[in-house]
């Protein structure tokens, strides 16, 4: 009788894991919470999340606690997680921090490189397929790849790892933004258009003057939600 043939290198891979119950209800929350399918305001408990999800209570609370550390959401015993509306303040003070960053950025972008012209022509590409698409969620997303994309290029790590902080908060203004002022999204594709000319034609006060405009308008379109 024959041999059996060797098993293939596939046969003994071993099946992906699902990530762990509590990292599967943190990214459910947190983007959740992001896109703003859960408001400020949303009181959510361990029982639905639980079942949502399908895990037991022990990982929601596990995640819960994460979450109130980031500053998503607030825990109250025996009743739930009351999640945190995004407030002015909060609002002037993501505004005050990318204006400080994103200005010096764009001064140093110039002269720009080739690869980072490139890269920025694909992530605006991208922006106006997804705009097209209505995706809310991954246009704020595609948006905040264009500004963190110029702010890696100024090569300071301090400066973006302090940006990559206002990550969340940025996100969540975004689809805030558009979802109250629909004719912002291809305001801000333009905009975005200006900024890169500006880098490509070597022009840093004008790029400079861009992002100020841009970044600026957030204070007046968004409003906080505890007001």
């Amino acid at each position: 009788m024959p041999a059996a043939p060797p098993a293939s290198p596939a046969a003994h891979r071993a099946e992906p894991k699902p990530p762990p119950a509590a990292e599967r209800v943190y990214s459910h929350v947190k983007e959740a919470v992001l896109d703003r399918r859960y408001e400020g305001g949303t009181l959510l408990t361990e029982g639905d999340l639980a079942e949502v999800v399908g895990v037991s209570r022990t990982p929601v609370r596990e995640a819960l606690l994460r979450l109130e550390v980031e500053g998503l959401i607030k825990l109250y015993p025996k009743k739930g997680a009351l999640v945190l509306a995004v407030s002015a303040q909060e609002i002037a003070d993501v505004v005050e921090t990318r204006l400080l960053v994103e200005e010096f950025a764009a001064r140093k972008a110039v002269p720009a490189s080739p690869r980072l012209i490139g890269r920025l022509e694909e992530l605006l590409a991208e922006q106006r397929t997804l705009a097209e698409a209505g995706d809310l969620a991954a246009v704020s997303v595609a948006d905040r790849c264009f500004h963190a994309e110029i702010v890696r290029n100024a090569g300071n790590q301090i400066l973006s790892r302090l940006y990559d902080q206002l990550r969340d908060r940025q996100l969540r203004m975004g689809v805030a933004v558009m979802e109250a002022h629909p004719g912002r999204i291809a305001a801000n594709i333009a905009e975005h258009g200006r900024l890169l000319e500006a880098i490509r034609s070597g022009d840093a006060d004008e790029a400079a003057h861009v992002v100020r405009q841009h970044v600026g308008r957030v204070r007046v379109l968004v409003r906080g939600e505890d007001r």
